[in-house]
């Protein structure tokens, strides 16, 4: 195989037939064991553009996975998550890589069409998690998801009839639910990552706001706050949710109106210059967020503060 070569992946049987596996039970869902999986022989890194749901439960030792421009090494069990569009890669680390357990949920987007998870399935953020923001699992939460996974290749094995979709998607979604659980006990018992990391945002949204050149800079992104702290925007919000209660949106606004208020309270400038000081275009979009806040509006906070 030539070094680096890239993989569209676009249906199941084209995976099987990339990995060495048998044609899949189901044309549109596959469960794979990882560990029947023959590697394709490759000189360099391995690139797969996936077109598909994949959903992994791995322990792979001797190789290093990459999600865009982040790496992980997978000596550990762990669970992780990707949607359609997304680019996986393998690299080797010399030896051949070693799978000692996993399985891979492969799910084609036609099959959840004209489902409700067809359009549900967009409230996991975890599907556009990095992959250092795995999921990892105790040894009962790996069981249950092993269980439900199995449940799932048991049916693509067995006759397909009018009941298969819906038992499948049921199944598909009691996953999902399991998932998202358990990432929500992981913000939680991981509490030392889970809090620097919110210390980190609140140290970045601190220094933005006493730049100098906030007006020339414009208010502050979701995306590039993820960016500073090498997070997904998604991974970071739902942190922050299970942690505080608020997403980063509101994080930053919080921090904004607390900017807002030293100055009304301690400076004469007016209303606009505040507003553009703090990186607003226009002075009604920043009145408006500020009453929606507290209540009332810029200059009533400063005639009550006076």
């Amino acid at each position: 195989m030539a070094n680096n070569q890239l993989y569209r992946v676009k249906t199941i049987a084209q995976y099987h037939e990339l990995m060495g596996l048998p044609g899949p039970a189901h044309p549109l869902v596959s469960v794979v064991d990882l560990s029947r999986i023959q590697h394709p022989e490759h000189d360099g890194s391995l690139h797969l553009l996936f077109e598909l749901y994949t959903i992994s439960l791995k322990r792979i030792s001797n190789v290093t996975m990459k999600y865009g421009q982040q790496e992980y090494d997978y000596n550990d069990g762990l669970m992780y998550f990707m949607s359609p569009g997304q680019l996986f890669s393998i690299a080797s680390t010399g030896d051949a890589p070693v799978v000692r357990s996993g399985l891979l949920l492969l799910i084609h987007p036609d099959f959840l069409w004209h489902t409700p998870l067809a359009r549900g399935i967009r409230r996991y953020d975890f599907f556009d998690y990095a992959v250092h923001e795995a999921l990892y699992l105790s040894d009962r939460e790996e069981a249950i998801i092993d269980g439900v996974i199995r449940h799932i290749d048991q049916e693509c094995h067995s006759n397909i009839d009018k009941f298969s979709q819906d038992i499948i998607i049921a199944q598909l979604e009691v996953l999902l639910n399991y998932s998202e659980r358990f990432y929500q006990r992981q913000f939680i018992t991981r509490k030392k990552s889970s809090h620097q990391l919110l210390e980190k945002l609140e140290e970045w949204l601190a220094a933005y706001f006493e730049r100098e050149d906030i007006a020339q800079r414009g208010l502050p992104s979701v995306q590039a706050i993820s960016e500073a702290l090498h997070v997904s925007p998604n991974y970071l919000s739902t942190l922050l949710k299970t942690l505080t209660g608020q997403s980063t949106q509101q994080h930053i606004h919080e921090k904004l109106i607390e900017k807002a208020k030293q100055q009304l309270s301690t400076t004469d400038l007016t209303v606009s210059q505040i507003a553009y000081s703090l990186g607003f275009e226009h002075s009604q979009s920043f009145s408006k967020l500020f009453k929606s806040k507290t209540n009332v509006s810029p200059l009533e906070f400063r005639a009550g503060f006076n």
